[in-house]
């Protein structure tokens, strides 16, 4: 089939690339979000899909809204019989959703319809999920509401966090989305409408969420740090200074909520139920460092606590 893909971040470059590499499909454009500035230089960027379709020699498209009238007329254009889509970060107004003739394809990272919306992953890890995984979908107005062609499981470990299990899913995924794809042009895969039961919604993670709760058992705080790890990044304040977490051990000790406890055998802070131990912390301005390191430098006073 003609493929026009849509996509942004760095976990649909699995995708695209597979896609790429068919022997059955051909990808004749893809659609990705404008340039944008990033990183401490504040450079000008090109997304993770916008470089690999420049490397592979496919025409990019980046309109800043697919309802401009130019990107609408050279999608219709392209004629493309599919578009499969991968994070792609912008709403589809249905005029776009009607120019392929099988739709649009999305490949979601959640057993739908769970967690719809778009931080499927931070959200299973930090409700404690066992198990999750990508589904794929025909895109309808609705919010991930559409028929589901097909989906694939993936077990969430205890050490997971939103990083590792996205890159694990952004692969098992990419083959799920091309055996979509596959199937929709045999005429052997159909799309079934999403149970009525069972939903459930991920927002958006932005900065503030990654702002750690020690009022809360020591479990959700693990699930929380690694959830928002590695972006936004978990953080809490110590002397009114900005101390980035990585993920924590959970431990038997107790503490006061909120109290540091410097030890040989490492640096404790206090929840409701059991204290955690932390691993490695990067303070302002610094790298990551192991947290003793950290504590020792701080000379962190006896009783100090965090906020």
């Amino acid at each position: 089939m003609r493929l026009v893909f849509a996509g942004t971040p760095e976990p649909a470059v699995p995708s695209l690339r597979r896609l790429l590499d068919s022997s059955r499909h051909e990808v004749v454009a893809v659609v990705t979000r404008p340039d944008a500035v990033a990183g401490r230089g504040r450079k000008v960027t090109r997304s993770p899909i916008g470089r690999l379709a420049d490397e592979r020699g496919i025409p990019v498209l980046t309109p800043r809204k697919p309802s401009e009238p130019d990107f609408v007329a050279r999608l219709t254009e392209l004629a493309p019989d599919c578009c499969p889509v991968v994070a792609y970060g912008a709403l589809l107004p249905q005029p776009v959703l009607d120019i392929p003739r099988h739709g649009w394809v999305n490949l979601h990272f959640s057993l739908l319809p769970a967690w719809r919306g778009a931080a499927p992953v931070q959200a299973a890890i930090a409700a404690g999920d066992e198990i999750t995984g990508a589904s794929t979908f025909r895109i309808e107005a609705g919010l991930d509401t559409g028929p589901v062609f097909g989906v694939v499981t993936e077990k969430i470990a205890v050490t997971d966090t939103a990083g590792t299990l996205l890159d694990r899913l952004a692969e098992t995924g990419a083959r799920l989305l091309e055996s979509t794809l596959d199937g929709i042009e045999d005429g052997t895969v159909h799309a079934e409408p999403q149970p009525t039961e069972g939903v459930s919604y991920a927002p958006k993670v932005d900065p503030d969420a990654g702002h750690i709760r020690w009022d809360q058992p020591a479990l959700a705080v693990h699930r929380r740090i690694r959830a928002v790890t590695p972006a936004p990044g978990a953080w809490t304040l110590v002397d009114g200074k900005r101390l980035k977490v990585a993920p924590v051990e959970l431990v038997e000790e107790t503490l006061p909520e909120r109290v540091v406890e410097v030890r040989k055998s490492g640096v404790y802070v206090g929840t409701t139920t059991t204290a955690v131990r932390l691993t490695e912390v990067q303070p302002e301005g610094k790298r990551m460092m192991p947290a003793l390191d950290w504590a020792r430098g701080a000379r962190l006073e006896p009783g100090a606590v965090v906020e």
